[in-house]
């Protein structure tokens, strides 16, 4: 490196362009700036999503350059295509930045070259993809820009194979000044970053949030914190909010969180936000709603590696009902309730099997959903035997449809979708034929993304936000025990009632709008959904 006094810091070379680009600087960035600079050898910086990790990182290869024109770095991420936006983003720097305007030479997106560079075979930056090739190529600077992503960390063979990648560097440094740096946020419970943290590599670890507490289930009115919150979440997904002080909660002065009555959900305590002027609480209520799983806010915002089995799905999270829908009719007008509860919308997801030794139970379950978006797993069933039995005629008289039909009609069930990957494929018409005359809507879905991820992002968040209850019928069934035993590494395990439970779920809401059964016995106004109908009323003031 370039002894030359006149050279500014890293830190300097950052605040010039920010001032040019007009940025506010927070801390935390001048934090990573200065550990950029003083690292070790073999660093990892891990920090939250939205922190703006690659374009610190962009600047700081201009500076590398600026510093000492004969530095090289390998540039990799997950593909060759964000490799590249670091490698424009650089060039940027070095062609607008007051110190390095005149710097860079010749050469494409790929690989670059800056004036100074004494190597014509090894370019100043090559950026490329972790899965390419680097082979022959010599660096002084390593960098793996979040090259750890869903994609190659999902199963234990993409998980090796991403290590092998990585290894390749070790013999493209040059010996005894070459650096390794590891930049980006956890996706997986072994991740690099603990395993490079294990190795003895120089960390800085910046959380959304500084301090945190988890209760699982909050089942009580009041919990002693460990120190003094500022940020309250209320579940996970789509039901996820951020609870307001002294509205949705109280603290005491001996730092004890007091609700009203048990929230009976999972609640999350934060405070130390790290950039709150950028993270309001408008956008952290956002991004957590956005979230589908709790391990994946754990992983991205806190930075924990979390195992993937710790994300249980427990059947002791959800709410009990023994009540069935009924059907009333008053005011000539249709309504459908559960118990003191109006149902507007429901969906039954028929994931079809045809019984063969080693297949999945053919299930299908059904999901009420009221106007508050609770949703009701009414049954969980498994249709055995032929899809189908015919008598004379041609007249479906039995097999799986038939139990279908039965259950449409004994549920008022106004719309089946069947998922139609495998088997399912040619069900859809003979249960169309089984269902003439009930009014049912038949709904093809066809499935082709992980069934694992599914399954979490579709019942974690209800689950963990208290929006699922279960019928008692459902409680005592195998439905449960799936439950229980998910796990999402596994590929190969009974999860055909959840699965399709997932299915339900991601498929409601459904308004509910006619009467089911005999088309002949249907009476003109059978519309048991609440509607937006106008009416005109006088008034006289």
């Amino acid at each position: 490196m370039s002894t030359d006094k006149d050279k500014v810091s890293f830190l300097a070379f950052f605040l010039l362009w920010a001032k040019r680009q007009g940025w506010q600087v927070p801390l935390i960035h001048v934090k990573a700036c200065d550990w950029l600079e003083h690292r070790g050898d073999l660093a990892v910086l891990r920090c939250f999503r939205g922190f703006g990790k690659s374009t610190i990182l962009a600047v700081y290869n201009a500076w590398r350059f600026y510093d000492d024109p004969t530095y090289r770095i390998i540039h990799q991420s997950e593909t060759d295509r964000t490799a590249y936006k670091t490698s424009r983003d650089t060039q940027n720097v070095l062609k607008n930045h007051p110190l390095t305007k005149d710097l860079f030479d010749y050469g494409g997106i790929e690989q670059w070259w800056v004036k100074g560079a004494n190597d014509s075979r090894n370019a100043s930056l090559f950026s490329v993809g972790i899965l390419s090739n680097v082979t022959g190529s010599r660096a002084n600077e390593c960098q793996n820009d979040d090259v750890e992503v869903p994609n190659n960390t999902t199963t234990q063979e993409a998980r090796d194979k991403l290590r092998e990648r990585l290894d390749e560097q070790t013999h493209i440094l040059l010996p005894e000044i070459g650096k390794k740096l590891f930049i980006g946020t956890p996706h997986t419970h072994d991740s690099i970053y603990d395993r490079t943290e294990a190795k003895g590599a120089d960390c800085l670890t910046i959380r959304m949030f500084e301090q945190e507490y988890r209760i699982d289930n909050a089942t009580k009115t009041h919990y002693k914190l460990p120190f003094k919150v500022e940020y309250v979440f209320y579940g996970i997904g789509e039901y996820a909010r951020v609870l307001i002080k002294d509205k949705d909660y109280l603290i005491t002065d001996d730092n004890t969180l007091i609700f009203h009555s048990p929230p009976n959900v999972l609640i999350d305590c934060y405070a130390g936000a790290a950039w709150p002027e950028r993270f309001t609480i408008a956008e952290l209520q956002k991004r957590r709603k956005e979230t589908e799983t709790i391990n994946k806010w754990d992983s991205q915002y806190q930075l924990h590696s979390k195992p993937v089995t710790e994300t249980r799905l427990d059947p002791s999270k959800l709410q009990r009902y023994d009540a069935f829908p009924e059907v009333r009719l008053a005011n000539k007008e249709i309504s459908c309730w559960l118990g003191e509860t109006q149902i507007v919308g429901a969906i039954a997801y028929w994931d079809c099997s045809l019984g063969k030794i080693g297949s999945d139970a053919s299930a299908l379950n059904l999901v009420l959903t009221d106007a508050d978006g609770n949703l009701f797993w009414q049954f969980a069933e498994s249709m055995t035997g032929e899809l189908a039995e015919f008598g004379t005629n041609n007249k479906i008289i039995g097999g799986q449809v038939q139990q279908v039909r039965d259950l449409v009609v004994k549920y008022n069930i106004p719309c089946v979708v069947v998922e139609t990957k495998g088997s399912g494929g040619f069900v859809p018409p003979i249960l169309r034929k089984a269902l003439q005359g009930t009014g049912c809507a038949i709904r093809e879905c066809h499935v082709s993304t992980n069934k694992q991820k599914r399954i979490l992002d579709a019942l974690e968040p209800p689950l963990l936000s208290g929006f699922i209850w279960a019928h008692k019928n459902v409680l005592d069934g195998p439905a449960i025990e799936q439950m229980r035993n998910f796990n999402p590494e596994y590929t190969n395990q009974e999860d055909d009632y959840i699965d399709s439970l997932a299915g339900a779920i991601l498929q409601t809401p459904v308004r509910i709008c006619k009467k089911i059964g005999n088309s002949e016995n249907n009476q003109d106004n059978n519309t048991w959904r609440p509607n937006n109908t106008s009416y005109e009323v006088k008034t006289d003031y």
